[in-house]
């Protein structure tokens, strides 16, 4: 099968290296004592769960009490158009991945991700297909196969119209020759519930939204879309050594409404190195397979403007809008 892969930048990985000498007990001067942080996701979907998990050891760092808020609709039209038009104190963020992006790109909405502010990001995050632990399908291949023999019979499910999972298995169906109906959900957790209910032959997601029934044996691993194997999961082939040369990364981060006081930015920019450098959500987010890729406020605002040129580039040559 030809080759195809999503790039993203890996001017993160400069990030990596920033240090902060108070290290994990750091404590930030933040000018609000209580902050919303805003999710299109629905409830223990992956930005849902990386958002609840991260706000447990980020209060102490910051002195704040943070709330997570989900804002469902319009495959991320309604979270950003809440953030756009919220102040631009600090009071309150968006957990972005490449929806707000495609789902601007895609969709006639009011508010884009050009009305946002990047804040930080703050991790990549590995893409994982996946069934019930009951499928008769063992790995990517199989389902390629049968996908082959049965054509259109098959269902693969994913979270938002808008979402970078969407546009993969999207073009899986290119690199593969298939047509299987791709079926979109408010969020991963909607998604999860139809492929434990075999109403959906195989999803695509990420390992911590997938913890929870992974360990209780109720979904089965099929592939992931690394360059290499999880070091969580050594048993799990890549889409590429099944066949399917298609690699893509995740990203996880924050965004704000346009205008963030330098104060504000600073703050995060010393808070998320300390959070990454904390051992108990180290040992979060290494069991999740999150790959950490601290980006500053300024790195980031160039990564979302070089994403964003990608993705256009990419609608446009598989024809899912015009050029």
């Amino acid at each position: 099968m030809r080759r195809s892969q999503l790039l993203i930048p890996l001017t993160a990985v400069a990030g990596l290296t920033l240090a902060v000498s108070a290290g994990a007990n750091a404590q930030v001067d933040y000018p609000h004592d209580t902050v919303t942080l805003v999710t299109h996701s629905s409830p223990g979907g992956g930005t849902d769960v990386f958002l609840r998990e991260t706000v447990k050891h980020l209060g102490p760092i910051m002195g704040v009490d943070f709330v997570v808020e989900n804002v469902r609709g319009g495959s991320g039209a309604k979270a950003m158009a809440f953030l756009a038009t919220s102040p631009a104190d600090g009071s309150v963020f968006y957990g972005t991945t490449p929806t707000f992006i495609n789902t601007s790109i895609l969709s006639d909405v009011e508010y884009t991700f050009e009305d946002l502010e990047p804040l930080v990001n703050v991790f990549f995050d590995p893409q994982i297909v996946y069934t019930r632990a009951d499928s008769p399908f063992d790995s990517l291949a199989e389902v390629i196969e049968d996908a082959k023999e049965n054509p259109g019979h098959q269902k693969w499910g994913v979270s938002t119209p808008g979402s970078l999972d969407r546009q993969v298995m999207e073009q899986l169906k290119a690199l593969t020759g298939t047509d299987p109906v791709i079926v979109t959900h408010e969020g991963g957790g909607d998604l999860l519930i139809n492929v434990l209910n075999g109403t959906l032959d195989v999803g695509v997601g990420e390992i911590q939204e997938l913890r929870g029934q992974i360990d209780a044996g109720e979904v089965k691993l099929l592939a992931s879309y690394t360059e290499e194997r999880l070091d969580t999961f050594p048993d799990l082939q890549t889409a590429r050594e099944q066949g399917i040369d298609l690699v893509v990364d995740k990203f996880r981060g924050l965004a704000g409404p346009k205008g963030l006081p330098e104060d504000v930015v600073a703050a995060w920019e010393t808070a998320i190195p300390a959070l990454l450098e904390d051992p108990e959500f180290k040992k979060f987010y290494e069991e999740s397979s999150l790959v950490p890729a601290f980006m500053p406020h300024d790195e980031y605002v160039e990564f979302i403007g070089e994403f964003a040129q990608e993705q256009r580039a990419f609608m446009a040559e598989y024809g899912i809008t015009e050029e």
